[in-house]
């Protein structure tokens, strides 16, 4: 079933009036009217919605059902990465999305090989992309995606979770399903990865002395672009998001 936000879309006295980029997607997808769709609020409710007209300027919608999307996780999971190089971003954030990411953000650290002057210019495309993996998905928000800046301010943010998580490749660490089992009723948290080179060692210190969980995901390295998707999809799991 067709899915969209509520961007550009207005309701009332039970009908959904659907403007710009929405009303030119029920045009290309060519509905025809009696045919179900959902519209979602970006807050967790659908709208269950089926279609009356449509026009090159609007299309009209009639709400049938008001429900809480089941696709939300009960844990809102903020994921940081150290920023890659090329397009393996695009890649973190459609699968973090579709996995059950609450926000994405990205940030520089000291191994980080791509080194953009100005990358909030890149936000706009990225939240399109988490846009259009929450459509696809059928999430009830579009996670955010925004620019955590450097690894100091990275940390505050995490700290400031439930459950705080740096995922690290060598030395003395945790088991990453321990902690997970430990805290599986936290309600936020936060996942650390680092870019292809990885965190340096000092980095890792400095997560250790906030009080972070320093966590291992097994005997594999995975690559940059790996890693928050499997980690993110471990806290799914162990709070009950995969059942």
């Amino acid at each position: 079933m067709p899915r969209f936000f509520m961007a550009g879309t207005n309701l009332l006295g039970g009908m959904a009036i659907m403007r710009g980029r929405d009303a030119e997607h029920v045009r290309v997808l060519r509905m025809r009217p009696g045919e179900e769709l959902i519209i979602c609020d970006g807050q967790g409710t659908d709208y269950k919605c089926r279609l009356v007209s449509s026009d090159k300027e609007q299309a009209e919608a009639e709400v049938i059902e008001v429900v809480k999307c089941p696709a939300e996780p009960s844990i809102k999971v903020t994921v940081l990465c150290g920023l890659p190089k090329g397009d393996r971003t695009d890649y973190i954030i459609q699968k973090c999305v579709e996995a059950g990411a609450y926000e994405i953000m990205f940030f520089m650290s000291d191994r980080c090989v791509a080194k953009p002057d100005k990358p909030e210019k890149k936000l706009e495309r990225w939240q399109r992309i988490a846009e259009e993996a929450a459509k696809q998905s059928g999430r009830g928000i579009i996670p955010q995606v925004s620019w955590a800046g450097d690894f100091t301010q990275v940390l505050d943010i995490a700290v400031k979770k439930d459950l705080a998580l740096f995922m690290y490749e060598t030395g003395e660490r945790e088991a990453l399903n321990a902690v997970l089992d430990a805290n599986a009723n936290a309600s936020t948290a936060a996942i650390i990865t680092g870019p292809e080179g990885g965190f340096a060692q000092f980095e890792a210190d400095m997560a250790k002395v906030c009080g972070l969980h320093i966590c291992s995901m097994g005997e594999r390295i995975l690559r940059c672009e790996t890693a928050p998707v499997v980690a993110l999809t471990a806290a799914m799991y162990a709070t009950g998001n995969l059942s």
